[in-house]
Order: structure tokens, then C-alpha cells, then sequence
């Protein structure tokens, strides 16, 4: 079944007695037969699709905002954040509303309707390259965390290298094929979303406990060594440090990127009216955390705040029980990133699937080709966190423009195409200023990782 054949979907305030969907194209459940083992499902609850949205919108970003706030100051900062949030519900609530006029069940789908085959392809494409790209990252950051990295010429001790010292068993690929067969295997074969809502919500809690830390440590210090308040104003001295300013730019304009899955979760809610509802309490849970984590990381850390956060967790913090409260922060962090592996994982097996074989029969009814994708796609990942040095250099590049893309581009594009003839003046203006936006963000991020990889090759004099 291709995107083509779907062109009616029911609009039903309860879904207990509704099919569940399950299609070609990406980003969508395909439909079940009666003894396919799904028909009791009654749909998925509002708690499990919030936990599920704000798990696929809460990566490893949470750990760069701290930095955004050194450039930028708390004021502008936390004004962005929030601003970005806004402007992330007006792209989802673009592609909600076109897609119920086209009566389309996958973004897959709204692409297709919009721009026909190769506007669904660009976009599959688009999310193969960033979820690919952000999966590789995640692994290399636990291998990171849990086994020590000397990526930088300075060897960073793993958390099990400093508990229990340098053995075969704590090295880096050993612990990540135990990582891999032991927890991203498993959750990966699932093929619901909505059973991830567990795993979605522990992930949500382990990124709760580094914020009630860093919160903690923040306040003891405060009380203790009297923290200055940090700047509210960005320190702009001069034309360099003015360019500096629009270096944060990608960061904030990716933090909500979580629109591949807006469709699936909206697919298999109980009642399908709530999906706005659940978009807009992820986006607000999630600018609660990230306000509250650019805020009290700055607090702590001042002009000192690395670009990445975690690693300001790797010193000494000046209190009581400092070791132990830093590897409890890498400890939740690495956990937080194995949760978050398969809720990424699963639209990226969909599109893959859907650009391979568009033609096939529903995924979730063929186990040997969900089997064998599921497998290649680990395999791929696996081999490119620990075989391929440059990868993380290459996906700085595509990855920006792909998210970029799949968040704001896309979602524009099908607004300024208007196929249905529902978008107003208002629709046009703001999706004319997500394309500036993004392209200007994308423009930055290439320039910025094109500088700083040049400058980390240039051999010294």
C-alpha cells in the first residue's frame, strides 16, 4: 500500500473500536488484519503521547543551552528558548491542520499531496540523514560517558574506568555491543510507539534528576560562596563578538525538532482531538526543563560553561560528595540517551522501509523484513559510532540541514503551496519567516562547524 491508496481517515472522538492504521509511507502504522495481535489496542492514553513527544524532543541538545546562555545572557537566552517553542507549535499545527484537509495520515503522506513523490522522498531522505546522524551521536556519547574518551589529545576518564579502573570488559566497543544487544535491540523491536511510553517517561525522569542536581549544587553554592547573577544582556564589544551571537542560533532552532513523530503518536491516540493538546504540554514540559537547565547550568558554571555541559560535570564542583553527584549526573545522562535511542529509532525504520520498498506489504505484517531493516539499521549505526572517526564531523553538516528542514522548511513549504487553499495571510507571513530563519540558522551551522573543523586541522606552526 502506497501513499497514494490512503485518502480517507475518520475523525473520531473515541478510537476504542478503531483500526489501527499502518501504511507505506513512513511515519504511519499500517494496517492490521483482525488476528494480527493488535485488536485489542484501544489507543494510546494523553500521558504515555506526551512522554513519548517530549522524549523525541529532549536529546543530547539539553546540554549545549547552558552555552547559548554565555553567549547570549539569561535574558535574550531564555527569551529565545521560549520564542523557538512558540514557533515549533506553529509548524506542527501547520502540517496537523494541512494533513486533516488532505485527509493524509503521515507527514510522508502531507509531502506527497504537496509536492507528489519526490517531495515525500526529499523529505525521507531528510529523515533518514537526521536521525541517522543524531543515533551516532547518541552512542558516541555514552561510549563517552561510560568508557572515557581521548578524542581531544586529553584522556577523559569513563564512569566505569574510574569505579572499577582499565579492564577489557569496561573498554568502549566491548561496552557498547553490550549496550546495544541488551537495551537498544530490545526496545527497537517494538512496533507500536505507544509502547515506549514507559521507557519515554523513565527517560523523561532521568533528564529530571540532572536538572534537580544541577539545581541543588546551584543553590548550595549560592548560599555557601555567594554565585554572582550572571549577565542578563549578551557582552557585545565589538564586530566578532557580535558575529558570535548568531553561532547559537542551530542550537535553539533544532531544540524542538520532533515532527516525525507527531503523526504516529497522533495515529494511535484513543482520541485523535487531543493531539494539539499533546503537543503543546510536550512543548511546554520540555521549555520548562530546558529554561530551568540553561538557567541554573549558567548560574553554576558562569563564563566557564563549556559548550557542552556534561563536561563541566568531569571537575571538581567545590562541595561535599562532588564525585559521586558528577557521576550520578553522567549516569542519568548515559541512561536518558539508551531510552531515547528508540523513539528515534522508530520513524527512521519507517522511512527506510517506505523508501526501499514502497510498494511492499505493512511492515509490522512482514517480520523477516522488520527483522532484517531493524538489524541493518543498528548495524549501521553501531559500526558508525565505533569504525568511522570523521562521521561526527560529516553529520555536523547534513545533520543541520536536515533538521532545519524536516522542522521548519517542510512544514512551511506545504503552507506556502496551500494544495487545499486554507492558509491565511498570517499562515503565509510566518512560514515565509521559518524559511529565512532556517536557512539563515543552516547557513551559520555550516559555516561555524566549517570553521572550527578547519581550525581543529590546522597543524601547528
Amino acid at each position: 500500500m502506497t501513499i497514494g491508496n490512503i485518502t480517507t481517515k475518520m475523525e473520531k472522538r473515541s478510537r476504542k473500536n478503531k483500526e489501527i492504521v499502518d501504511e507505506k509511507a513512513p511515519l504511519l502504522l499500517k494496517r492490521h488484519d483482525e488476528d494480527s495481535g493488535f485488536d485489542e489496542f484501544d489507543g494510546a492514553s494523553f500521558t504515555g503521547a506526551v512522554f513519548n513527544l517530549s522524549t523525541t524532543i529532549v536529546g543530547a541538545g539539553i546540554m549545549a543551552l547552558p552555552a547559548t546562555m554565555k553567549v547570549l545572557g539569561l535574558g535574550l537566552g531564555i527569551f529565545m528558548i521560549i520564542f523557538m517553542a512558540f514557533l515549533t507549535e506553529a509548524s506542527i499545527e501547520m502540517i496537523l491542520r494541512f494533513s486533516r484537509a488532505g485527509k493524509n495520515l503521515s507527514y510522508g503522506g502531507l509531502m506527497g499531496d504537496a509536492f507528489g513523490k519526490y517531495g515525500r522522498i526529499m523529505l525521507q531522505i531528510c529523515i533518514l540523514v537526521n536521525n541517522i546522524g543524531v543515533l551516532i551521536v547518541y552512542m558516541i556519547i555514552i561510549g563517552d560517558v561510560l568508557s572515557g574518551t581521548s578524542s581531544s589529545g586529553v584522556h577523559h576518564v569513563g564512569i566505569l574506568e574510574g569505579w572499577f579502573g582499565e579492564h577489557w570488559w569496561n573498554g568502549r566497543t566491548f561496552v557498547l555491543i553490550i549496550t546495544t544487544l541488551g537495551v537498544f535491540s530490545p526496545l527497537a523491536c517494538f512496533k507500536r510507539i505507544d509502547s515506549l511510553r514507559f521507557t519515554s517517561a523513565l527517560s523523561v525522569a532521568l533528564a529530571v534528576v540532572f536538572l534537580v542536581i544541577t539545581i541543588g549544587i546551584s543553590i548550595i553554592k549560592l548560599v555557601s560562596e555567594g554565585i554572582m547573577i550572571p549577565r542578563l544582556l549578551p557582552d557585545v564589544t565589538d564586530l566578532t563578538s557580535f558575529w558570535k551571537l548568531f553561532t547559537v542560533v542551530p542550537v535553539l532552532v533544532t531544540a524542538y525538532i520532533c515532527h516525525y513523530n507527531v503523526h504516529s503518536i497522533d495515529n494511535e491516540l484513543e482520541d485523535s482531538t487531543q493531539i494539539k493538546s499533546v503537543v503543546r504540554t510536550s512543548l511546554a514540559l520540555c521549555s520548562s526543563v530546558y529554561v530551568m537547565t540553561s538557567f541554573f547550568g549558567f548560574l553554576l558554571f558562569g563564563d566557564g560553561t563549556l559548550d557542552d555541559v556534561l563536561a563541566n560535570f568531569d571537575t571538581n564542583l567545590g562541595i561535599p560528595y562532588s564525585s559521586i553527584l558528577n557521576d550520578v549526573v553522567r549516569v542519568s545522562y548515559a541512561g536518558h540517551l539508551m531510552l531515547v535511542f528508540p523513539i528515534v529509532f522508530y520513524p527512521l525504520r519507517l522511512n527506510l522501509d517506505g523508501l526501499i520498498f514502497p510498494r511492499g506489504r505493512p511492515l509490522s505484517q512482514d517480520n523477516t523484513r522488520f527483522s532484517l531493516i531493524t538489524i541493518g539499521l543498528i548495524g549501521v549505526i553501531f559500526t558508525g559510532a565505533n569504525f568511522i572517526p570523521s562521521i561526527w564531523d560529516a553529520f555536523q553538516f547534513t545533520g543541520a540541514t536536515a533538521a532545519v528542514c524536516i522542522g521548519f522548511i517542510f512544514p512551511a513549504a506545504i503552507t506556502l503551496r496551500d494544495q487545499h487553499g486554507i492558509a491565511t495571510k498570517k499562515d503565509k507571513v510566518l512560514s515565509t519567516f521559518m524559511i529565512v530563519l532556517a536557512v539563515f540558522s543552516n547557513l551559520v551551522a555550516i559555516y561555524s562547524d566549517a570553521y572550527a573543523l578547519l581550525k581543529k586541522n590546522e597543524s601547528p606552526e
